[in-house]
């Protein structure tokens, strides 16, 4: 805990009363917040950059700032009493430093608050194997891991350890020791802290996101051998995410990767974040793989692009495209059209299930 500004508890308490999403600390502007995915500018006089630094590094003890004047870039969360957790990210806008911070929820919601799909639960019950949240950022994959994890600790006598850039949500123990790692407080990098997180004798392994080769890997090792990983991507889909994974890692390799990648991998959960019909929220529109004997075959023989065609014929099952998952908001008056095709994977697939109606046309 820190104390802050009475400047940046302003921002903060206003962010907190309007439910914003996020909020953008730029130089030559007000303070703006994101609320219902739309933009909006603080009624404030437009801040200097000498006052946005002044606010960005005064968040910062000092190896966050040797570690930000050496990668121009850092995340970090902090925390007032009142006001509860945030998540920061500081960058460099034109030499100077600046930042978005994101209010952290107070409370796990339920799944069907967060309009999960229900197979989500089916993950958390796997003693091992590699279960993926993917979507742009923004689109809710740390709420999904730490609804996750908060099922894991209700349920089962086990240790939880995660490695987060930075810990968002504090889980209090319940059934499951939890033991929550963040980066640049506790661990140095995500691939250095797995391995010695390997050491420690856990169950179940949460990993804020697979940037690199080294994580990749550790993730792909730990999840073969006997332990639950639960990790993020910033991928759109279920066979961009299989790509990526396999395209980090040198052609030599790349044939082990999808045989580790096909044995391990339980199932993807893909996110994006919707405006809602009447603009006061967002809804949640998802895609979902799980793992079966076709998705198998396909991973280890290399035919990722087969992925999409078992994701449609696998309904019964659970599986859904994004587009089936805007569709069915859509037909049930949660997203507007428009809202929904620009959204659509594949549009003209999409014109063709989905009519627009007559209120809608131009």
């Amino acid at each position: 805990m820190m104390n802050l500004s009475q400047e940046m508890l302003q921002i903060l308490e206003l962010a907190r009363k309007e439910n914003a999403s996020d909020i953008h600390i730029v130089a030559g502007l007000p303070p703006l917040y994101r609320i219902n995915g739309e933009i909006i500018l603080a009624n404030r006089a437009p801040m200097s950059p000498t006052e946005t630094a002044s606010l960005a590094l005064g968040l910062l003890n000092e190896e966050q700032k040797k570690v930000f004047k050496h990668n121009w870039q850092l995340c970090c969360s902090i925390v007032n009493p009142e006001l509860g957790r945030f998540r920061v990210s500081l960058y460099y806008h034109a030499g100077n430093p600046e930042m978005s911070i994101r209010p952290i929820m107070a409370n796990i919601k339920t799944r069907e608050e967060l309009l999960l799909p229900d197979e989500i639960e089916d993950f958390c019950r796997l003693s091992s194997g590699l279960v993926l949240i993917t979507g742009p950022t923004g689109s809710g994959k740390t709420t999904t891991m730490n609804f996750m994890i908060d099922l894991i600790n209700s349920d089962r006598r086990c240790k939880i350890i995660t490695i987060e850039d930075p810990v968002e949500y504090i889980h209090q123990q319940k059934l499951a020791v939890i033991i929550q790692q963040e980066l640049y407080t506790d661990v140095k990098s995500f691939s250095s802290a797995l391995i010695h997180v390997l050491r420690q004798d856990p169950d179940v392994i949460c990993v804020g996101e697979m940037r690199d080769l080294e994580t990749t890997e550790t993730v792909l090792t730990a999840a073969e051998t006997g332990h639950l990983v639960i990790a993020t991507c910033h991928t759109p889909n279920s066979t961009l995410t299989a790509e990526r994974i396999v395209s980090i890692f040198p052609d030599s390799k790349q044939p082990q990767i999808y045989t580790q990648l096909s044995n391990s991998l339980k199932g993807i959960l893909s996110q994006r974040l919707v405006p809602s019909v009447n603009k006061k929220g967002r809804k949640l529109a998802t895609e979902l793989l799980l793992m079966n004997p076709a998705v198998k075959k396909h991973i280890r023989e290399k035919e990722l692009h087969q992925l999409i065609s078992v994701i449609q014929t696998g309904q019964k099952s659970g599986m859904h495209s994004l587009d089936d998952s805007l569709v069915s908001l859509y037909e049930a008056g949660e997203i507007t059209y428009d809202a929904a095709l620009s959204n659509a994977s594949d549009i003209i697939a999409f014109k063709s299930r989905v009519h627009r109606p007559p209120e809608e046309t131009f």
